[in-house]
């Protein structure tokens, strides 16, 4: 299974108990959708390695505790501290105004009037407001990723439609002009 083809579920963050339980720490909105794992796949030396789950039982709202088939103490030592992840093919579709990050790369997003805003590159979500890092002309535009400013995201025309602020565009294009 190759990185590319898979997203992040969470971390495994420490041992749990005295029989080789860990505790995997979910990186999701909707943890309930992962009460049913029967294996996760964990980056060890760069590589995604399959971990089959003998049982799994809530620790927190966002934590399961994990028991592996076949658990051994140098299966749990491999798997602590380590990203868990999963195939992009096992993520509910998303419908509506709804998306995932990594889908939408590549998306022009539009205004209302239907002026083109730019083309999404990244999403950044290590701040506390995610935000897409778009190119507009060769420029970089940072467009906050607020729910109430998004009016329709179009899968098959590839694009994302927003009630944008007045100006917020402008204040990325003016400032670079005067770099020139």
């Amino acid at each position: 299974m190759r990185k590319e083809d898979c997203y992040l579920l969470g971390k495994i963050t420490r041992r749990h108990g005295l029989a080789g339980n860990v505790i995997l720490k979910l990186d999701t909105d909707q943890p309930e959708l992962y009460n049913k794992l029967e294996s996760i796949f964990v980056e060890i030396n760069g590589l995604l390695v399959p971990f089959f789950i003998e049982k799994t039982s809530w620790s927190k709202n966002d934590a399961l505790n994990i028991a592996f088939k076949n658990s051994s103490e140098t299966l749990v030592d491999q798997s602590l501290g380590k990203s868990v992840y999963l195939p992009l093919a096992t993520l509910p579709k998303l419908s509506g105004k709804q998306f995932y990050y990594h889908e939408i790369i590549g998306f022009d997003i539009l205004d209302e009037n239907d002026k083109e805003c730019g083309v999404i590159r990244s999403v950044n979500d290590q701040t506390a407001q995610n935000y897409f890092v778009t190119n507009l002309d060769g420029k970089e535009v940072v467009i906050p990723i607020i729910k109430d400013w998004i009016l329709e995201v179009n899968r098959e025309e590839r694009f994302i439609k927003m009630q944008l602020p007045e100006g917020l565009i402008d204040v990325f294009l003016v400032s670079s002009k005067k770099d020139e």
